[in-house]
């Protein structure tokens, strides 16, 4: 007798992400995006503190850090669910919501794990793509056309964009949930990637959803504080939501070592990630105008802290660009794996001045020669 997996899983690959340059003896990692001052630097004495708990279970209702996330939000800790990650959101909400055979609208290219958790839900995906005559940002006209075009369950966004960097004023992103309420859709933004950009305070949604019922707002420390081996984010919603998510929610998804940490680092620490941030926008400055005097293709200014370009005008894939780049120990994204239409585009971040200026001259030397093909 042979078994068979389930049939959303058939032809279904594995999300391909950024990140693994720690493979690599030597090579610095520009295509993943994090805080450039690293993990707070007494981060190792508060592990030391945790480890004493190690020896029991930890609260399944991860009450602390939810509480440090409502206190931060001017929520209530009933908005709020924990996950390992904000990947562990990005599966609790189709899970939650959405029933095999539904419809969900998402933009691409945009982060590969929403298309691959509605899918393994068994939900229809729709794609709309952000195209580089509007600098790929939201046609909203664009959107409320294909929003009526099926009756959608849901739609996703991504601010700032992941993998474009984009990022969309929070008046555009409320318009597009008032809109989706109107229509009967529920809406799930991911601001994993906000905390670190600029004015992001003035962007985000999260502290807003009680006057959305419809949104749900993902977001994760790993990015803000550095901290990509812990996996520790958290949704937030109306209460109401909130309590259907945690019926799929895995138990005790966050140990004691993360639930310690997300409450200190979310009561205590808020200030080290806007430092970050202060220093990206700095660097993020001088970062592109150094690539641009290298004939580097970096575009105009990112409004974020990483860089979404195209290498189609120096003749050679998003894939050939990495192998290049590596040949000086900088790993940057080759964004093939967003789909067949950016098989030539990059993706890399800012970092600090150090290692921004070791990017800049591995980018001058790959220019150089290849002036001399």
């Amino acid at each position: 007798m042979r078994y068979e997996p389930r049939k959303e899983l058939a032809g279904l690959p594995k999300t391909v992400h950024g990140g693994q340059a720690w493979r690599l003896s030597g090579v610095e990692d520009f295509s993943q995006n994090l805080n450039p001052l690293g993990p707070p630097p007494e981060l190792l004495d508060e592990i030391q503190k945790v480890l004493a708990g190690v020896g029991h279970y930890p609260d399944d209702s991860a009450l602390a850090a939810k509480t440090a996330v409502a206190n931060l939000l001017g929520l209530q800790p009933e908005n709020v669910q924990m996950g390992a990650g904000s990947s562990e959101i990005i599966r609790n909400f189709p899970n939650t919501f959405l029933e095999p055979g539904d419809r969900a609208l998402m933009f691409y290219p945009s982060f590969a794990e929403y298309a691959q958790q509605c899918r393994i839900a068994g939900v229809e995906v729709d794609s709309l793509q952000l195209l580089p005559e509007d600098d790929f940002r939201i046609d909203t006209e664009r959107l409320s056309v294909a929003l009526r075009q099926h009756p959608y369950k849901a739609l996703y966004l991504c601010n700032p964009n992941n993998p474009t960097g984009r990022v969309e004023p929070r008046e555009k992103v409320l318009g597009i949930v008032k809109e989706c309420a109107d229509l009967n859709i529920l809406v799930f933004l991911d601001e994993t990637l906000l905390d670190l950009v600029p004015n992001a305070a003035s962007v985000s949604c999260a502290a807003m959803v009680n006057e959305y019922p419809n949104l749900v707002v993902a977001s994760s420390l790993t990015k803000s504080f550095a901290i990509p081996g812990l996996r520790i984010g958290y949704g937030v919603a109306v209460p109401e939501f909130i309590a259907e998510m945690e019926k799929v929610r895995l138990p005790w998804n966050l140990g004691q070592l993360e639930q310690s940490l997300a409450t200190y680092l979310v009561s205590d620490r808020m200030d080290y990630v806007t430092e970050g941030a202060k220093l990206l926008e700095k660097e993020n400055k001088i970062m592109q105008a150094q690539l641009d005097e290298v004939c580097f293709p970096v575009g105009h200014l990112s409004d974020s802290f990483f860089y979404f370009v195209s290498t189609a005008s120096l003749k050679v894939t998003g894939a050939e660009m990495q192998h290049l780049m590596l040949k000086h120990n900088i790993m940057i994204r080759d964004c093939a794996s967003f789909g067949p239409e950016f098989a030539d585009y990059i993706r890399f971040c800012v970092k600090d001045r150090e290692r921004n200026q070791a990017f800049v001259a591995a980018a001058e030397k790959v220019m150089q020669a290849m002036e001399g093909r």
